[in-house]
């Protein structure tokens, strides 16, 4: 319950303070004295976009405070909890708006966003202005207003769930056959790449192998001959030879020599082991330098081959074998695509089918919400004279969504025999101010902890309806708060506290203000609607009847 709310520099508000109290709280003043810039100061610190140029002229900001009374139970503690600020009986809300446009705003003294103070709003406040039955004409918004009436926030979540995996399921699909698609218009090329390939056959590290190879072969014919004349030389007409000879005269006089000549001996040994080693690596040279004169020719063709197709590919030599197994994938992923695809298919079939089906129950729980608040409605609309109206909700097939497959218009027939239509066409100005109002009550039937706020509901409507608004008003605030602003002396006459709305010049200065009516002054304020400017014994009779019939 909205308990207090103070105002400063804000239009033309210099300074103001209300204290509201349960029930019906109503607000009168002559039209232009400010009755709305209030609800625009309500609106401004509950976070509601609104007038751009709030401060009032002259002063550097403007300021409201709103104090709230809340249950332990309120929705709106949950709210707190979430955005991590202190849960108590009383919640202060204030925001500040300073002279260049800058705002900042407080929950219990702790700096808040606008994003929260918008979401307590909804747990706070539920306003209904003058202008408000556009909502009601706007068929595009029949449907949420229904889901709201209904309760059923998990069929809803169940269809927006099976929405998105129809989704899911169906990008997949169209991302499978895409790349199907692809793959089949390369399919020729892949085919052959990959047999090519397999047919070369090259390895990583073969190039250059290849390459050494074919230049060890080409330097081979030039180098052979000189390779075999070392031999030669190396051999026993040669340097093993003498070496042998040498060995042999010197052993056959050491004896003699007095050890003298044992040292050469032994070098001559290690000469003949090393000599040994040389004539070995010669045979080895001497025999890599043998080669088929075809295999030159082979090696370069396969050089050639793997260098051509290195370079068909772009790519390097020693990359071919990777690049082979990349094409083979793509060819296996090809194969594999209509098993994909069937697999894909079916999934979608059944995301489609588990969103007909939770498309349905919504379907169906809508009607029956619709059954409800038809009935609900004609019970609403008795009370406020319109008995004989028919409010009827209609329902049409749209195209698949995440609110479902359901359009929702509400039609009226307002005299017996006519025929139903859209609100808009069959509902006059006072018609649609009482069906918003029996629509809003329907509503808001469960809704717990709200202020209601009524912003001239009643205009278009007079005597026994207005009587009958009044009335329906004044039952609502029954255990909650309702606020009203009203023109119509009827309605004036049911709230349970009065506040008139004043507008006065001083010095070329405009300020509104409020004040609390006693009896004597709500007999004053109603006169003053019923006769206008000039206040007559007359009306002030009928005042004091209006108030006594209550």
């Amino acid at each position: 319950m909205l308990t207090h709310l103070e105002i400063h520099d804000l239009l033309i508000i210099d300074r103001l303070e209300l204290a509201f109290q349960p029930g019906l709280n109503v607000l009168t003043g002559e039209t232009g004295a400010g009755k709305s810039i209030l609800l625009d100061a309500l609106g401004f610190v509950l976070g509601w976009r609104g007038r751009a140029e709030l401060v009032r002229a002259g002063a550097k900001q403007g300021e409201v405070t709103a104090v709230f009374d809340l249950a332990a139970d309120h929705p709106a503690n949950a709210v707190l909890e979430e955005a991590g600020l202190p849960v108590a009986q009383e919640l202060i809300l204030r925001r500040v708006n300073t002279a260049d446009g800058r705002k900042t705003a407080w929950v219990n003294d702790r700096r808040v966003s606008g994003d929260v103070l918008r979401a307590l709003s909804e747990r706070l406040v539920e306003l209904h202005g003058q202008h408000d039955d556009r909502g009601l004409l706007n068929a595009a918004g029949h449907r949420a207003l229904l889901d709201d009436f209904g309760g059923y926030s998990a069929l809803l979540s169940a269809v927006r769930d099976a929405w998105s995996a129809r989704g899911l399921a169906k990008k997949s699909l169209i991302s499978a056959e895409t790349k199907v698609r692809e793959l089949r218009a390369e399919e020729d090329f892949l085919r052959h790449a990959v047999a090519e390939l397999d047919d070369l056959a090259p390895e990583p590290g073969e190039e250059a192998a290849l390459d050494a190879r074919r230049r060890l072969m080409q330097g081979a014919e030039r180098i052979r001959e000189d390779v075999a004349k070392a031999f030669e030389a190396l051999g026993t007409n040669g340097a093993e030879g003498l070496l042998s000879d040498a060995g042999r005269w010197l052993e056959g006089v050491s004896d003699r020599a007095e050890g003298t000549l044992d040292g050469a001996i032994d070098a001559i040994g290690r000469a003949q082991a090393e000599l040994g080693e040389a004539q070995d690596g010669v045979m080895r040279a001497i025999d890599a330098l043998a080669f088929n004169p075809d295999a030159l020719e082979i090696a370069e063709e396969r050089l050639f081959a793997i260098r051509a197709l290195a370079r068909k590919h772009d790519v390097l030599a020693d990359d071919l074998s990777t690049f082979a197994d990349d094409l083979r994938a793509r060819l296996q992923a090809l194969e594999a695509g209509d098993a994909d695809l069937s697999r894909l298919t079916s999934e979608l079939k059944q995301a489609e089918a588990a969103y007909d089906a939770a498309a349905q129950k919504l379907c169906d729980a809508r009607r029956d919400a619709a059954t409800r608040l038809d009935k609900a409605m004609a019970k609403e609309l008795a009370p406020l004279k319109m008995e004989r109206a028919v409010f009827n909700t209609a329902f049409g097939i749209s195209e698949p969504g995440p609110e479902g497959t359901d359009t929702v218009t509400f039609t009226v027939a307002t005299n017996p025999g006519a025929p139903a239509g859209p609100l808009s066409k069959i509902a006059s100005g006072g018609e649609l101010s009482r069906f918003l109002l029996a629509l809003k009550v329907c509503l808001t039937a469960d809704a717990e902890g709200l202020t209601m706020i009524f912003d001239e509901i009643d205009r278009g409507v007079g005597g026994a309806t207005a009587d009958a608004v009044g009335r329906r008003l004044s039952s609502l605030s029954d255990g909650t708060q309702v606020l009203v602003v009203t023109h119509s002396p009827q309605v004036a006459a049911l709230g349970a506290h009065h506040w008139r709305v004043e507008k006065s010049v001083a010095r070329d200065v405009t300020t509104s203000s409020v004040t609390a009516l006693d009896p004597q002054d709500r007999v004053d304020e109603i006169a003053r609607m019923l006769a206008g400017d000039t206040v007559t014994d007359e009306a002030r009779g009928a005042a004091r009847a209006l108030l006594g019939a209550i």
